[in-house]
């Protein structure tokens, strides 16, 4: 375990490859953990030439939990959210970026390449408008500009995502409800076998099981509203990376955000869903690397 204090709290991170290389930080969506990303993605990354960092965001894994504050009630913070009133939350997405400013200073990375995906990926949108002088590049992948004008995802998922056992105790539950709801996020084109599915679940839950932790995260999201406004500032150079079978975020929000970032590129990846499995490894590191290299003039 590799931990470190920064932004006010403790955040469990690993790192692969050389230190003189360009930093590369990735940013894991809504309740994952850093073990999510896929040992080949992160082999390719290091052999394209970066410094490859994830984290846990905070009140996920073994990052600092936010108990105290309890389970908000997301039903609630939507309405009111939609009605355009303020809405209390626990933490911010300009919060978790902070964290990731506090990551990068205690590494003495003075600038890296930010990929981030779906709730990742909004956390980079606001670390490439409000901390552009640190980022060398921009990917916003699998996610979403916030535009209430856009189609939404399909509900059943959206319910399969948020699904907990009444018993956060019961290992099985759990363990079955993961495998659920990443089954409802799987594209056609990237399948995973259903016992790496499995075996990832119940890593999962043995490591951290924190479902009230992936809650305060999505009230953080809501929070943060419509970002079009927000994304026309960025001057960082950028990318957006969407799957044609993410049933999760609408494609429409992808390429809202490209089309509001000034000369923002745009990747629709044919079969791709709402997460990232070992047989998406190379099309989407290829991805990143290449676009991070053309940043750097590499």
């Amino acid at each position: 375990m590799t931990e470190m204090n920064a932004n006010g709290i403790t955040i469990e991170y690993e790192t692969h490859g050389e230190a003189d290389n360009p930093a590369l930080i990735l940013i894991r969506g809504l309740g994952t953990q850093l073990i999510h990303w896929p040992q080949a993605m992160l082999a390719r990354l290091v052999l394209a030439g970066f410094f490859v960092v994830i984290f846990d965001n905070r009140d996920v894994g073994l990052s600092t939990k936010f108990d105290a504050a309890g389970a908000p009630d997301l039903a609630d913070l939507m309405a009111r959210g939609g009605r355009g009133e303020d809405i209390d939350v626990p933490y911010t997405l300009d919060d978790m970026a902070g964290d990731v400013i506090g990551l990068m200073d205690g590494l003495n990375i003075d600038r890296a390449h930010i990929a981030g995906i779906s709730m990742g990926g909004m956390m980079a949108q606001v670390l490439a408008a409000k901390h552009g002088g640190r980022l060398r590049s921009m990917a916003a992948i699998m996610t979403h500009s916030g535009n209430p004008d856009l189609p939404q995802g399909d509900p059943d998922v959206r319910a399969a995502l948020m699904n907990t056992p009444d018993d956060p105790d019961d290992r099985e539950a759990a363990v079955e409800a993961i495998v659920a709801s990443g089954k409802a996020l799987s594209g056609s084109g990237y399948p995973t076998p259903d016992k790496d599915r499995r075996a990832m679940a119940e890593r999962t839950y043995d490591r951290c099981y924190c479902p009230e932790g992936r809650i305060r995260q999505r009230a953080a999201v809501v929070k943060s509203g419509n970002r079009v406004e927000m994304l026309r500032t960025i001057t960082v150079p950028s990318q957006v990376i969407h799957g044609t079978n993410d049933l999760l975020l609408h494609i429409s929000g992808a390429e809202d955000i490209a089309a509001n970032i000034p000369n923002a590129e745009y990747h629709a990846i044919v079969g791709m869903g709402h997460e990232t499995p070992a047989s998406l490894s190379t099309n989407l590191s290829d991805l990143i690397a290449n676009f991070a290299n053309r940043a750097d003039g590499r």
